[in-house]
């Protein structure tokens, strides 16, 4: 059984998600961010649901300790809050969160926000057990990546919300090969893909090596805007990267040209359209003169 901690400081709250989830999961719970942290260090739970407004240790401050924490980072946290406030829920999504439930709890929207999020923890797991994680850059793989994306699509079509893509190819990577060497284009590799996994930051955002060069990014619940700023890190970060031969002699560099999509998928639409137009926007990007982002929009009613 899947286990779940519920941090609130009101009693009452507690008692009501133990009367929701008791059922299905095993919930841990706790009153203050300071006891969460103390119970996680000990029994790591499947997931944490957090309440933003708390004495002393507000759930930012909480989420942003979990998210520091390499060994907690990977835990999915859903915020919990009673305002109707977008700035706190953009605060918590770009802090990490997983999702946010809004006070007074709704059953049904409870039970369904917390069922996809253990969907993604399985499917994480058997990842994992079956060994579809790309071995050179640890990271997924190309399957993998396309198992997730079928099921984010299905959840985008079904909850109409924004589905986002990064398709990402490494510029001139083949001359790199040449000049330094193969060892040397693995060392760059799996240099650039523990950035991607560092933009990747919510447990659903996921990351993969679609072949040779070639990487992306999925973000479900992402809009264009948030995905165009993921996107320029990358960018950026990639373009700043120096990684070192491995005498030391020298410094090598790399860019990376990114193609982004952005949609709320209608149920007419197809995945493979979708992915077919990420590499349009990628084909733009590398002929347009490469280390640069293009992209367009489509949103479905």
């Amino acid at each position: 059984m899947y286990s779940i901690l519920a941090v609130d400081d009101e009693k009452a709250n507690l008692a009501v998600l133990n009367q929701i989830l008791s059922a299905e999961y095993s919930v841990y719970m706790a009153k203050s961010g300071a006891q969460a942290l103390q119970l996680i260090g000990k029994n790591k739970p499947d997931l944490i649901l957090l309440d933003i407004l708390m004495p002393e240790m507000d759930g930012f401050e909480v989420l942003t300790k979990l998210k520091e924490d390499p060994s907690t980072k990977k835990i999915p946290v859903i915020c919990i809050t009673g305002l109707d406030s977008e700035d706190d829920e953009e605060k918590g999504l770009r802090l990490g969160a997983a999702d946010y439930i809004k006070k007074p709890f709704k059953p049904a929207l409870v039970k369904a926000r917390i069922f996809t999020q253990m969907e993604i923890v399985r499917q994480m797991r058997t990842i994992e057990r079956l060994g579809l994680m790309d071995a050179l850059t640890d990271i997924p793989n190309r399957r993998s990546f396309d198992d997730r994306l079928e099921m984010e699509w299905r959840r985008a079509t079904r909850e109409k919300t924004w589905l986002s893509f990064l398709m990402m190819d490494l510029d001139n990577f083949k001359h790199y090969n040449d000049t330094y060497g193969h060892p040397q284009g693995d060392t760059l590799l799996k240099a650039v893909a523990k950035i991607f996994s560092a933009k990747a930051q919510r447990p659903a955002d996921l990351p993969a090596r679609l072949g040779g060069e070639e990487f992306g990014v999925l973000l479900p619940d992402t809009g264009l805007e948030a995905a165009l700023l993921i996107a320029e890190s990358i960018r950026a970060d990639v373009e700043d990267l120096q990684v070192p031969t491995a005498d030391g002699s020298e410094m090598t560099a790399v860019t990376i040209s990114i193609g982004v999509v952005s949609t709320v998928p209608g149920d007419n639409d197809l995945v493979k359209d979708f992915i077919c137009s990420a590499d349009k926007h990628l084909y733009a990007a590398k002929t347009t003169g490469r280390n640069r982002i293009c992209t367009e929009a489509v949103k479905r009613s």
